[in-house]
């Protein structure tokens, strides 16, 4: 996360989205307006998203320790997945309360509700402006900006809605506008949910493995790659871990051949971190994937 979206930035956008929440929930309650509830529902989630948001970047900034070798990192990768899974649940509570609507219609104050959602859409879209440059290559701000474009998005749909019920009373428009922000919503957060459950569950980055293994075994001396192993510590990060045979040599040859592989998985396949356990013989025979009775022939 960049700089210049820390600190006050933050603090401006978690203000704004508390008072767009007070707003909304005293608008929707005057005018009756389910859309307009689920709006301040949302802005609830996106404040908590947003302080939560920043906590663990300020946790995941921390450096390395001896109990946390691989740094803190993931810290983000957790408030991403939290942030997402909230607001689907929100969204599919308040979508089934609009079927409830649909079926039993209540009636709707349009001036107060389209009043209530132009003041929401313009605040929505500045701290959806204010957090949109670090939203594309971090997934705990993303997670966060979707939030906030979610409600933007919201609001443009209760503006219409507003003018529909204002203008002929038609009074669905409100709950039908509730279930297609609801799936939007949905449909943008369950792929950082894949992604982020992914991460944690160290599934493997999509790497070309085969490539890599033929790469590695056509640099001089090596003859053959086991063992690989790779996953990502956030979104940005890969690791590497890999078996290498070689040719009997010198430790000081072995070490040109390392900075080889490094530089090859760096500059091809953006790994980050490589592991490299150098054999002669051993390993020879087994899988470039490891099989879990490996082990029992070594």
């Amino acid at each position: 996360m960049e700089k210049s979206l820390s600190g006050g930035r933050f603090l401006l956008v978690t203000v704004l989205n508390v008072i767009i929440t007070i707003f909304e929930l005293l608008g929707g309650l005057l005018s009756g307006s389910l859309s307009l509830l689920s709006d301040a529902f949302h802005n609830l989630g996106d404040a908590l998203s947003i302080v939560l948001s920043y906590a663990a970047h300020r946790i995941g900034g921390r450096q390395q320790t001896r109990t946390n070798t691989f740094g803190y990192r993931r810290a983000e990768i957790l408030a991403a997945l939290l942030n997402s899974g909230v607001l689907i649940v929100i969204s599919l509570i308040l979508a089934g309360e609009a079927v409830r609507r649909l079926l039993h219609p209540e009636p709707v104050k349009g001036d107060i509700m389209l009043l209530v959602a132009v003041v929401s859409f313009l605040a929505n879209l500045l701290s959806t402006v204010l957090l949109n440059r670090g939203s594309k290559h971090n997934l705990n701000i993303r997670a966060t900006y979707l939030h906030l474009l979610s409600d933007a998005l919201a609001s443009v749909g209760v503006i219409v809605g507003a003018l529909l019920i204002t203008i002929w009373q038609i009074s669905w428009v409100d709950p039908t506008i509730t279930i297609l922000v609801a799936l939007y919503i949905c449909y943008e957060s369950l792929p950082i949910v894949k992604q982020t459950f992914g991460i944690l569950m160290e599934a493997s980055p999509d790497l070309d493995y085969e490539g890599i293994a033929k790469d590695i075994c056509a640099l001089p001396e090596v003859e053959g790659v086991h063992h690989l192993h790779a996953w990502q510590i956030d979104e940005n990060n890969i690791v590497v871990s890999m078996h290498v045979n070689m040719d009997n040599v010198p430790i000081s040859e072995i070490e040109p051949i390392y900075r080889q592989i490094e530089s090859l998985l760096c500059q091809k396949y953006n790994v980050n971190h490589v592991t490299i356990q150098a054999e002669c013989h051993r390993g020879e025979d087994e899988s470039l994937f490891y099989q879990q009775n490996d082990w029992r022939h070594n």
